[in-house]
Parts: structure tokens; sequence; C-alpha cells
């Protein structure tokens, strides 16, 4: 017979459990509501009692922050409707949640616009198909813009040419025969392309596209006589269009002369007053038209000095619609990448935070920073569209900063970036500059004008924090269109171990001049993997390599490029690319552009007698590859001027194969290979594209 004694150790034990569990039970969450019909007086705990603004609800999360840690999750509930800024909102480690008790801020029912704009209204007929709308705020020097948006669409300022280009005539500054980094602040231009008569001639400003870059001068004076323009400040490049002699092509814009087309526009600050020629069928009393007034939407600021970061924040279903920014004296926006611009959302000293199914639109910045000390952010299935420059900047501290400042381990996935570098042409999709360990994939981006994604910021073969970024399922198409040179789908510079370049989907890619390339190993980029990516329809080479260093290519598809297929445009005292198991098809240019030459060199390898060097002939090793144009024998194709045999001869492509890979329907560009394609007996992959690009989002 069980005595009490004898039980209750057990019951102690169940009672300890229990106990246990009733601890260990999840909190409640805290929602703090907000509507556009409420009121910040309200307590904000329940829909009628919502607050008006995000800022009370923020302010509402510190209230509870301050009585003590959070000990459940908070949740700041928004109605549906257009919630307008005027300032950004900032958020410190004081709006900090924890990884059990988390602060999101989410819609409740519908569409949340936080909005950077004003609505202009009191349009009048002034003359012809132009009306005007009189602006106090603009007169009186508080409120100035350069982007017009009508229902949602960005309308053009009044340029001129309406289409093409106008070209610089001379160089007073110099041109081909100085440095092209040569600072300029001159150049003539052809009689008549510019007026000094023009209304508020300081106000115009011209912009000009050369090599990788778009230079925006305002003028500063005109002289009629010699036909020279010059500028407020200087641009960091000459002005030819790009290495030629010829002059730079160039557009001007602010010009009242030139507002003479529907959908054109123009602002005179002096008098307060905008003018504007609508589109066929728009009805100004009707449209809705904005002109962008705050210059960020949100603000995360940590203060890295003492450790204390901002985190645990969740940013869910929101979007957010213009943003207002102009370039500072003094700054033509001559960075690579527009890489001065800055950013609407901006993160410094930010962990564990994250924006999911947001929008961002018709803005006139980058969309996204992720600075100093920012790391383990996600920013998943969010669109990011109609933008001034590009779509995210991450960059932190240098290899000569403190640790504390360096940013990485950042993922940015199952993003739609389109309609990029509206404003400044030269930015780039997604650009990591010093920073490491970042997961950057399924991602579609496209309509650009320059750069997909960009990875590196140290030139040449110098310490780098540039390293273990993992590029990969991303489809990056239609850019470049034809306007800058020197850009790639995918860009690399400098030293970067452990980076990787994998089952990416390239195609339509277009430059001016030159380098409308795939995947481009620009300066020093060096041990990089790149494997499994299919580029097609490139205007010069599915891959190519400036200089680098013992970068490993492997079974990637290369196909139909215009005028080349590989390209490498230095020869150096080392390996520059391990290239095999790659399928190159083509039906016209050239197969191998530039210097594929090998040069005998000295190199240490492993202590060897007294000097421990050995003397190598191979700058770059090239084997298993398949090689194939349908409309050429393999007798009529040469390989850096050498036929196959020479090629050969040289060491390359011993094993490799000059015969149809058998793709499904090259016409439809499907490049799996069918059962039976000698690419297999090479020890060629399949290359599995079925879920490149933003994947369906879990609920």
């Amino acid at each position: 017979m069980t005595t009490f004694r004898q039980l209750l150790p057990l019951l102690l034990i169940g009672f300890l459990y229990t106990g246990s569990l009733a601890q260990t039970k999840p909190a409640a969450p805290l929602t703090i509501y907000v509507s556009k019909g409420g009121n910040d007086t309200n307590s904000g705990l329940s829909r009628s009692q919502a607050f008006r603004t995000i800022e009370r609800a923020q302010k509402a999360v510190r209230e509870q922050r301050a009585k003590g840690p959070l000990t459940n999750p908070v949740t700041v509930g928004i109605e549906a409707g257009d919630y307008f800024l005027d300032k950004p909102l900032v958020f410190t480690p004081d709006d900090s949640g924890t990884e059990q008790s988390p602060v999101t801020y989410t819609s409740l029912n519908g569409k949340v616009l936080i909005h950077g704009g004003r609505q202009i209204r009191g349009w009048k007929k002034y003359q012809g198909n132009i009306y005007t709308a009189e602006l106090p705020e603009v007169k009186s020097g508080s409120w100035k813009f350069r982007q017009l948006y009508v229902n949602g669409s960005l309308r053009q300022r009044a340029r001129i040419p309406n289409t093409g280009f106008k070209i610089v005539k001379g160089f007073p500054d110099g041109g081909s025969e100085v440095h092209y980094h040569t600072d300029c602040q001159r150049f003539e231009y052809a009689k008549g392309d510019l007026d000094p008569t023009w209304k508020n001639l300081d106000d115009v400003e011209v912009i000009v596209y050369h090599f990788w870059t778009d230079s925006h001068l305002p003028i500063q004076s005109l002289d009629t006589t010699t036909n020279i323009v010059t500028f407020k400040h200087k641009a960091g490049k000459v002005f030819t269009d790009d290495f030629s002699s010829n002059g730079a092509r160039y557009v001007v814009e602010n010009v009242f002369e030139g507002l003479d087309q529907p959908g054109e526009w123009y602002l005179d600050r002096k008098a307060g007053t905008l003018y504007y020629i609508p589109l066929p069928g728009e009805d100004l009393t009707k449209a809705e038209v904005i002109a962008p007034v705050t210059e960020k939407f949100i603000t995360l600021e940590g203060d890295l000095q003492n450790r204390k970061y901002v985190q645990h924040l969740n940013f869910k279903g929101l979007d957010f619609m213009y943003t207002n920014w102009d370039l500072p004296p003094g700054n033509s926006n001559d960075n690579q990448g527009s890489a001065s611009v800055p950013a609407s959302i901006s993160l410094s000293g930010v962990r564990h935070t994250t924006f999911t199914n947001c929008t961002v639109r018709n803005i006139g910045t980058f969309a996204f920073e992720i600075g100093s000390g920012s790391s383990d952010n996600a920013f998943t299935h969010n669109e990011i569209s109609h933008l001034a420059a590009g779509g995210f900047r991450i960059n932190g501290g240098t290899v000569s900063d403190s640790p504390l400042l360096r940013t990485g381990h950042n993922t940015i996935s199952d993003n739609d970036i389109h309609h990029y570098g509206e404003v400044f042409p030269s930015a780039v999709g997604i650009l990591l500059m010093h920073t490491f360990g970042n997961k950057i994939s399924h991602n579609n981006i496209n309509n650009g004008w320059y750069t997909g994604i960009s990875i590196g910021w140290s030139w040449g073969y110098q310490p780098s924090i540039s390293r273990d970024n993992i590029i990969e399922y991303n489809h990056i198409h239609t850019i470049g269109q034809g306007l800058l040179s020197d850009m790639g789908a995918i860009y690399t510079l400098g030293l970067s171990p452990g980076t990787v370049l994998r089952n990416n989907l390239i195609h339509d890619v277009d430059a001016n001049h030159y380098g409308g390339w795939g995947i481009y190993n620009d300066e020093g980029s060096s041990h990089i993997l790149v494997e499994n990516n299919i580029v097609y329809n490139t205007k010069f080479a599915g891959y190519n390599i400036h200089y680098a260093k013992e970068i490993t290519v492997r079974n990637n598809i290369f196909a139909l490029g215009r005028l080349e297929q590989l390209s490498r445009s230095r020869q150096e005292p080392h390996r520059s690319v391990f290239f095999e198991n790659n399928i190159i098809y083509w039906r016209e240019g050239e197969l191998l552009s530039k210097n594929w030459e090998d040069k005998p060199y000295t190199y240490y390898v492993r202590p060897i007698g007294d000097k421990g060097t050995q003397e190598f002939a191979s700058t770059f090793d090239m084997d298993w590859n398949i090689y194939y144009n349908p409309s050429q024998s393999i007798d009529k194709v040469t390989f850096n001027k050498k036929n196959w045999q020479q090629w050969h001869t040289m060491g390359k492509d011993q094993h490799s194969l000059y015969i149809d890979p058998f793709f499904e329907d090259i016409a439809k560009y499907d490049f799996r290979l069918k059962e039976g394609s000698p690419a297999f007996g090479l020890g060629f992959r399949p290359i599995d594209m079925s879920t490149v690009g933003p994947r369906k989002r879990n609920q």
C-alpha cells in the first residue's frame, strides 16, 4: 500500500514541473493601435482608443520599456491609410525589443502608406497647354524639389533635347590627352546648344554621361564668344565619350525654354511657380500631383561607441513613397555607383531587425542603407521600385577601423528591385562596399541603367573587409540599356576570399561604348568562386576579367554575347582564373577578346631548395570546356588569334570539345541540357534555375 509519505516526492516534482510550465508560458502580446481617425491623447490600447500618429505609438513603446525589460512581444498595429511625414521617424536603442519580445510595426487591415510628399493643388491655365501652381514655400526658399509625380508616376523635368543628347564639342580643361580622372569644370559647346538668355540660368543643370558616371553640373556662366560653359563645381572626369576623343553626351534639365512636351514640368524657385504640361487625358482638378518634402522615412541609430544597439525591430507590410533629396553644392555625383547618395531608410548600429513585405517607391535616393556596425538584419519579400538611385547599399568600417564599426551577416533576399537609377543612373541595384558575410539571394533586379549587384570597395590587391559574401539565385536582366559604360550584371572588386557567385540568371545587359558584361571581375578581384550561372544576351562578354587573381569559374553557361564571349584585359605574374567545365555558345562576335597570352614568371610556391620559387608559364588555366558556334566549323574559329591546335600547344583546353551542347531550346533561351549532351561526359552538372528570383512568401 502506497503511503502519503511515499507519494509526497512525486507530488512535489509534479508541482514544480507545472509551476515551471506556468513560468515559461509566453505572455500575451501587447498591441498598440494607430488610426487616421485616432487621437494622440488616447490610450492606444484598442481600436476605439487608437493613436493618430506613428510617432505617438513609438513613444508608447518607449513608455512600456521604461517600466522594465519587455516581457511580451509588442505590435504597433497601423490601420489602413496615408500617414504623412515632414521629418523622419528616428529609432534609437530605447525603441528596441528583445529576442523573445520583439517590437513589430505592421499594417492591420490594408495599405498603410508612409508618405513623404505634399499634394499640389490650385492649378490654373497659364498659356497654351501649360498650367501653373503657386508654391509660397518654394518662393521663401524653404522648399525645393527635383521630382514631380502625377498619379504615382514620375514626370520629366523640362529638358533639352527631348530625346537623344547634345555632344560636347571641345575640351579646354583637357580631353583624351590627359588622364581620364582629371577634374574638369568647363567644356566647349556647339553654337546654339546653350543659351545665356535662358530663364534662371543658375538653376539650369547640365547632366553629362561619360565613362561609368553621370555628372550633374549647375551652370555658372556662358561665354558666347568662345562657346565655353563654366560650371559651379568640377566633374571628376574629362568630358570625352569614355576613352575616345569624341565629346561626351549630355542633356540640359530644369530649363524653362525646354518646357514643350506633355509630361514635362519646370520649377521657378525665385517666383515660387510650378509649371506643368499635362499628358493627354490628365485632368489637374482630379489628378494627384505630388512633390516630395521629407528627405528620409526612417533612421535607426545605435550608439556604437557604448555598444548600445537598435535591435529586434520588425517592419511588415508597410508602403513608403516620396522622399526629397538633391546633390549638395560641390557634389557632381562622380562617385562610382552613386555612392554619395544617401538612403530613405538608413541603419547604423542595428541588429536583428527586419523589413518584410514592404514597398519603397518614388524616392529621391537609395531605398536602404545598412551602415556601420549593423549585422544580422534581414530585408525580404519587398518591392523596391522607381528609385532616383539604387535599392540597397551595405557599408561599414574598413580594415583600419574598429571592429565595432564593421558591417556584415545581413540578408537581402526575395526582393523585386526595378526601375532604379531614374535620376542618378550610375546607381547600383545592390551595392556592397566594406562588408562581409552577407547573403544576397533570390532577388529580381531589372530596368536599371548600371550594375545590378556590386561587391567590394578596395581597388587592387590590398587588404579588404569584403569577403564571404554569397550571391545566389538572383535574376538580373535589362540593365545598362546603352547609357553608361564599364558595368556588369554582377561586378566584383578587390580581395574577396570566400565570396561565391552561383546559380544567378543574367541576361540582356547593354552599355554605351564598352563594358556591358555579364559577370565582371574588376581591379584585384581575388579568390572568388563563380559557378552554376547562366549568362546570355550581353553586348560584350558574358564573363570578363580586368585584372584578377585565382578566380575559379566552373560549370557556367555563357551564351550569345554580341561582340565578344570571354575577355581578359591584363596579363599578370600569377594565375588570374581557373576556367573549367563551362559551356560557351555564340553566333557572332569574338570568342576570346583582349589579352589571353601567357608570359613566364617566377612564383613562390613552397620551400624548395634555397629559393622556394618555381618558374611558371600559365597565367590562366582552361580545360574541360565546351565551345560551339553553329555557323562556324572548328577550323574557322580562333582562340586568341590561334587555331585549335596552336591553342592546345599552349596547354589550354586539352580535354575540351568543340561540339553542340544540345540545349533544350536555344530559340527560347532554355539552356537545360538534353539527355545525351556531351557536356555530361566532361563532368558538367545540370544548373537548376527553377527557384531563381523571388520565392513565394510563407504566411
